[in-house]
């Protein structure tokens, strides 16, 4: 079978649309409210997901025949805290100023549900390879929902992207003020709503049918 077989990438693009961790199976919400109010911020973050689910979902998938079925749970969560410590330690040794702005979020991965969910969900019955890309594609769905909130949240919130002015000058001498409202937490919950109605709105195999 080919490792990019139309099976396997479904594994990858899945994710991102019809089965995406957050606007449809409406996990890791709490992290979409805490770590959206600057941009780059959500790109580590999601980026950071990213590597713990692909990596925790390989691992696992490998070790899956040798887990006695009564430790399992403890087993997945010394790998994933295995994976969060790694990427803690990076992101302080490459990118401190935003290991500190998202303090104890990184170390809460270790809770994510997407991430347990695809640990008991997929990786304990399937291959390595299939296991991987699941992991992969889940962690970009989640990492695309973080940026797409972070990318408004911040524009209008502060007039910025990525640290740079976006809002030009003459805005401001006009009479624009940054919207308060979009850098505090509810209004990420309803960005995220937002979303969900947009995507179910132009996807009609996500409505439920009474």
């Amino acid at each position: 079978m080919s490792i990019f077989s139309s099976k396997n990438v479904k594994l990858l693009s899945g994710p991102l649309n019809l089965q995406n961790p957050v606007t449809v199976q409406i996990l890791g919400i709490c992290s979409a409210l805490a770590v959206t109010v600057k941009l780059k911020n959500a790109i580590v973050m999601g980026l950071s997901v990213i590597v713990v689910t692909a990596i925790s979902n390989l691992v696992i998938s490998m070790l899956r025949n040798y887990i006695p079925s009564r430790i399992r749970i403890i087993v997945q969560l010394v790998i994933v805290a295995t994976m969060v410590i790694l990427v803690d330690q990076v992101l302080k040794a490459f990118v401190y100023d935003v290991s500190k702005q998202l303090s104890v979020y990184v170390g809460l991965i270790i809770t994510n549900c997407i991430i347990m969910g695809r640990l008991e969900a997929f990786a304990m019955g399937n291959k390595p390879w299939p296991s991987f890309l699941d992991g992969l594609g889940n962690g970009a769905g989640y990492a695309m929902i973080l940026i797409i909130i972070a990318f408004f949240r911040e524009l209008f919130g502060s007039g910025t992207l990525m640290g740079f002015q976006i809002m030009p000058k003459a805005f401001y001498e006009a009479g624009y003020v940054n919207n308060g409202m979009m850098i505090m937490p509810a209004m990420a919950l309803i960005l995220v709503g937002c979303i969900i109605w947009f995507q179910r709105s132009y996807n009609k195999e996500l409505i439920e049918k009474e």
